[in-house]
This record gives structure tokens, sequence and C-alpha cells, in this order.
């Protein structure tokens, strides 16, 4: 889950998506060094997790605007890897998503990236956010519902 959410969150930065399994890593070194901390307040444990994931990759997310890519001087096989054109389309696509998501409230936005971009299930999204897996599908439906009005309202579609 802390992978998927990790990745999720850094594929929105160009380039930046490998570094998920390294901010996953730390997510776990994070919470095995807070675990003697932990105290249960009536909250899932997952949502101890992901607030730690949370910080995380805001972390990561601070440091890609320093962060060199590395790169091999010389390839040893083609580059397969999408062009400059599918990469501009990619690019607007996301901007418009990232657009239609804002229009959401927070709590819609957040339960919308768990469930689609993230693939956390309904109770796994229930459990981070304090709702019931029910809660969870009728506020996603509603949210998408919203989405559709903005978009059609914006002329997305």
């Amino acid at each position: 889950m802390v992978l998927r959410y990790c990745r999720a969150r850094l594929a929105r930065v160009s380039g930046y998506v490998h570094h998920s399994d390294d901010v996953a890593q730390e997510v776990c070194i994070a919470l095995l060094a807070a675990l003697p901390r932990y105290r249960d307040m009536g909250r899932p444990f997952v949502a101890f997790v992901f607030g730690i994931a949370a910080h995380k990759v805001a972390d990561a997310l601070r440091g890609s605007a320093r962060a060199d890519l590395p790169t091999d001087s010389v390839p040893d096989r083609p580059d397969d890897g999408p062009g400059p054109e599918e990469t501009a389309v990619r690019t607007v696509e996301a901007e418009r998503a990232r657009a239609l998501l804002s229009e959401l409230p927070e709590q819609q936005r957040r339960l919308l990236v768990m469930r689609v971009i993230a693939g956390l299930t309904a109770d796994e999204t229930g459990n981070v956010l304090g709702m019931s897996a029910g809660a969870v599908r009728v506020a996603q439906h509603r949210a998408l519902a919203r989405l559709r009005e903005v978009a059609v309202a914006n002329r997305l579609f």
C-alpha cells in the first residue's frame, strides 16, 4: 500500500517516479523508528502509516527540485520510452487532471487519489480517512460525479 501511494504521489514529478521504492523504504524505516512512540488513540494504524508516508513523499518532492537525475553517458540500447510528443500529451493530460482535482474539496480529492491513483481498496481508504467502506464508495461516486460536472462546465469533454 505504501509503495503504491509513493508511486502515485511521485508520478506527478516527471522522471522522479523511479525514486518511489527508495521513499517507500524510508517510510518503513521511519515507521520502525516511530513505533515506540505510537499510541492507539482510536484511529486506525494505517492512518499513522500514511501520515509518515505523506511526510516522506513531501520531503522527496521538495528534494526533487534540487536533485540531479542520474543518466548513462552512453546508452546500452535504444530508448523505448515515450517520445517528446507522448511526453507532452501526458503532461497536458496530467495538468488537466490536477486542475480538475483542484476543484474538489480536500476530502474528496484525497479519496480519489487513494482509490483511483494509488489503487487502494474501499476498506483501506476508509481506514485512512476514518470512513466505512460503503461511505467511501458513496463519496467516490459523488466525487466522480462532481468531476464530470466540472469537466462538462469547462468543456473538457
